[in-house]
């Protein structure tokens, strides 16, 4: 049989699209596909959408990274309808409803949860004839991914999968694919040419940094920090399409402009995955699967609140990576890895546990072989979603500045212990549970003051908890603000 394919993805990151680029060029390969689209979808919707979905997600990033992180853990909740969201979706995509229609996919693949809720829509009311594959690109799995109507689900990790059946979806539908990446990734390159082409030594290690596709990482703040390296190394940076971080880069490393080669935006990331000894970066989705199938081992920097904190949890247990909460550290971290040569070489054994070079291959395979009924959840089973983790630090308003005030004191008794900064207390918010935004309680213990002391707690602070405990195993303390 003869498919005509359309995938569809949006421009809300660039992950999404670049998965979608990796299952259309396998999907060319095949003599079975009589027609194929790629399309972001959000070029069938309105202005305003678009900068909604778009222009929005990436200002908040930059500016309010903990709100991204917090709307993602609130709206985690497995199988509660959003009936404005998808109403809201459905109006403003007509013209891409309207283009499905004309189109008659024989496939569907959304690599964004957007368009697979269109497309389940459409497909409820007979609208269309389809089979319906949903390919997430995340490690961890978001209940908005999740669709009442589809054929079949292709995830990252078998973790994700138990997960998905959890919620009530059938296990031959569910696919552990991994997240897909460009073919090229499955080809051998010849490392002397690749590294040649640079100007790069074979003897020494090679430290790639990556920006993202949009260049709007912490780049300049770690090529400051890399630039502090002892270990003899060379370093290879890339912008994407930033050029004017580009520009400033090449002026901040003239002074070693030897060891650093500062790019703009390349398709040959392949290759320079594949010789790199490690990667200095963000953790999104399509990123950290890339290095994962080039066998790269990570040193995760600033990743978002939400998924890319996700994402770092599981690159963390494989033992694929090391995270830099501090970019004051970063140089130290990326010393000692690098002098660590038996734990490099683990961690890039690891990566075969993870690395799917041949993800974009299975889905397809997967998809063209396969003939089914598309799968329908009528009644989802109830789950019971642990509470998310709140850092009341990112909902003060006005917002918690160093120099704030706070009193602490006793909670069992009432009686004061002493004042601490806004500075102090970040760090209390950023190591300690809080469960609901009116908790204006801690519960520390001894192992608590060894865990703040390890995390950069001031004298002071410890101080005053230390004092707090007197001569007590644990306690809790309230806190409030001045």
């Amino acid at each position: 049989m003869n498919h005509r394919v359309l995938i569809l993805s949006t421009s809300a990151g660039s992950g999404h699209k670049s998965a979608a680029a990796a299952l259309e060029k396998v999907f060319q390969r095949s003599p079975q596909v009589e027609e194929l689209v790629n399309l972001d979808a959000l070029e069938r919707t309105n202005e305003l959408y678009r900068a909604f979905y778009s222009d929005l997600y990436l200002r908040l990033v930059q500016e309010r990274p903990q709100l991204v992180g917090w709307w993602y853990q609130a709206s985690d909740e497995p199988w509660k309808t959003d009936t404005f969201r998808l109403l809201f979706d459905r109006i403003n995509a007509d013209p891409l409803t309207r283009f499905i229609r004309e189109f008659r996919p024989t496939i569907t693949v959304c690599t964004h949860f957007m368009p697979a809720g269109i497309v389940a829509q459409l497909l409820a009311e007979d609208a269309i004839d389809t089979r319906l594959a949903i390919v997430t690109t995340d490690y961890d799995f978001h209940s908005m991914w999740l669709s009442p109507r589809f054929n079949r689900y292709f995830v990252a990790l078998e973790e994700t999968k138990v997960h998905l059946m959890a919620l009530g979806l059938p296990e031959d539908r569910i696919t552990v694919s991994g997240i897909p990446v460009d073919p090229a990734f499955e080809a051998p390159i010849n490392r002397d040419d690749v590294l040649a082409h640079y100007h790069l030594q074979p003897d020494l290690p090679v430290i790639l940094v990556s920006a993202g596709a949009a260049g709007i990482g912490p780049a300049r703040e770690a090529v400051q920090q890399i630039m502090n390296i002892q270990t003899p190394s060379q370093v290879i940076v890339v912008c994407g399409k930033n050029e004017e971080l580009r520009e400033e880069l090449i002026e901040l490393v003239a002074p070693q402009a030897k060891r650093f080669r500062v790019l703009g935006f390349t398709d040959d990331m392949p290759s320079l995955m594949k010789i790199a000894t490690i990667l200095i970066g963000k953790p999104g989705g399509l990123t950290s699967s890339e290095a994962m199938a080039a066998g790269l081992p990570m040193v995760i920097i600033a990743p978002i609140p939400g998924q890319e904190e996700r994402n770092s949890d599981h690159l963390l247990e494989e033992g694929v990576a090391l995270r830099c909460n501090q970019m004051t550290t970063l140089a130290y971290k990326v010393d000692r890895l690098l002098q660590n040569p038996e734990r490099l070489a683990r961690m890039r054994e690891n990566t075969r546990n993870i690395g799917r070079p041949d993800a974009a291959r299975v889905i397809v395979d997967t998809l063209l072989h396969e003939v089914n009924e598309p799968v329908v959840i009528e009644e989802p089973p109830s789950i019971r979603i642990l509470p998310f983790r709140i850092n009341l630090a990112d909902l003060f308003d006005p917002p918690l500045a160093d120099d704030d005030r706070f009193t602490i004191v006793d909670a069992l008794s009432g009686e004061l212990i002493d004042e601490v900064t806004g500075k102090e207390m970040r760090v209390l918010f950023d190591n300690l549970e809080i469960e609901s935004t009116t908790d204006a309680d801690f519960y520390i213990n001894r192992d608590t003051l060894a865990l703040l002391a390890d995390r950069g707690a001031s004298p002071h602070l410890i101080d005053v908890l230390q004092r707090a405990l007197g001569n007590r195993d644990e306690c809790d303390i309230r806190w409030r603000r001045q």
